[in-house]
Formats: structure tokens, C-alpha cells, sequence
């Protein structure tokens, strides 16, 4: 088994459970704008691309709306008044991280949603444990560019030779592939198992026990 001595985690569906108040947010501003409100099941399916993204495959019109830009900001300004409401880490995930703490691994999370909410919810949920928390924000193209992930060792003044990305989803997978690192996927969080293997994730894991075997 290869070990690593860095780990990138994405957030949403990897190390928290944030749909509830997604798509309670997404929900809410639909019904302001008289837009078709959404199940949760669909809303998961849309959601690794950003609040952006989310919002255009929830529109039956897209980016072709004539209110698209109105509705977007309303949603991104409520969902970040909203975003800790449900919102709460996975099982098994705080002990996860503090044991990687004690083995001094350095942590990052990258992820697609707004930069003012994954910082907010870092510290609300993992200060002392991961520092360094970088989200979609004007100047640096998201994932699956590498770009973020790139600022994130640069960050944690660590090299992507030996340091794995740890995700949930599809653009996960493009993500590390393009940062030239090894992914493991979280079987636990939006896109499940049966998905993962069908876009070709070689390494799924169960629980986040899991992952310690992955670190010295």
C-alpha cells in the first residue's frame, strides 16, 4: 500500500454533511423568484461544481434566465447566512483528523463552494485541526483545475509528490488526476459507491477510519 504524508480534502460529501442546508438555501431562493423548487436527491446530484453551477442545473431556464444574476446572488448571500444550520462532519471524521494531527500530517481543504463559506465553516468546525481552507473565488479557476490545490501546498509549504486528495466525487477524481496526485474517494458522501466506480476510482474507502492505513 502506498503512504502518503499530505492530504487535500474536499468538503462537501467528504468531510461535512452540508446538503440539508444547501438545499434548503436553493430551495428557498427558488420559491422567492417563483423558480420550481427541487428534492434533495436531485439537488445532491448537482452539487461538486460550485454554487454557480448548482444554481444554472437547477434553473430549468440555466444561464439563459433573464434573472439568473439576481437569483445567484440571492442564493450565495443566503446560503452563507444559512450554511451551519444542519450542517455537521460526518461520522467518524473529527477523530479521523485529530489522529492525523498526532501523526503531524498537514491538512488543507479545496473545495468548489464559495471561498467566505469554506472558511467560515473551517474554522467553525476544524480550527486547530486544518488551517488551511481555500473555496471558488474571482482570480484562480476552481476544480477540477489544479489551480486551488496548487495554492493549498503552497500554503501548507508542502509538495504534491507524496500527498493524496480525498474526495467524493467525479470532479474530485478530475481534480487530483490534473494535480498530478493519487485520489481516494469517500464512499459515504454524495455521489456513493456504485458512481465512484463507474467513473473510475480505483481506491473507495467505507468509513474514515479508513484513511489512517494511508499515512505512516
Amino acid at each position: 500500500m502506498k503512504h502518503y504524508d499530505t492530504v487535500i480534502f474536499d468538503l462537501d460529501g467528504t468531510l461535512l454533511d452540508t446538503i440539508e442546508d444547501l438545499a434548503n438555501s436553493l430551495n428557498h431562493t427558488l420559491a422567492q423568484f417563483d423558480v420550481p423548487t427541487l428534492p434533495v436527491p436531485t439537488i445532491q446530484s448537482y452539487v461538486g461544481n460550485g454554487l454557480r453551477r448548482l444554481l444554472e442545473l437547477s434553473i430549468p431556464e440555466g444561464l439563459d434566465h433573464p434573472k439568473f444574476e439576481d437569483i445567484f446572488t440571492t442564493f450565495r448571500d443566503y446560503y452563507i447566512d444559512h450554511c451551519k444550520e444542519a450542517t455537521a462532519p460526518y461520522p467518524g471524521i473529527m477523530d479521523l483528523l485529530e489522529k492525523l494531527r498526532e501523526k503531524k500530517i498537514p491538512m488543507a481543504i479545496v473545495s468548489n463552494k464559495n471561498d467566505t463559506a469554506v472558511k467560515e465553516l473551517a474554522v467553525d468546525f476544524f480550527d486547530g485541526l486544518i488551517s488551511v481552507a481555500i473555496g471558488e473565488r474571482e482570480g484562480i479557476s476552481k476544480k477540477p483545475a489544479p489551480d486551488t490545490v496548487f495554492a493549498a501546498l503552497k500554503e501548507l509549504d508542502c509538495s504534491s509528490f507524496h500527498a493524496v486528495y480525498v474526495g467524493d466525487s467525479e470532479v474530485d477524481l478530475q481534480t487530483a488526476a490534473n494535480s498530478g496526485m493519487d485520489c481516494i474517494t469517500v464512499s459515504w458522501g454524495f455521489k456513493g459507491r456504485a458512481f465512484l466506480e463507474k467513473e473510475g476510482a480505483s481506491t473507495i474507502i467505507d468509513t474514515p477510519e479508513e484513511l489512517l492505513d494511508f499515512f505512516i
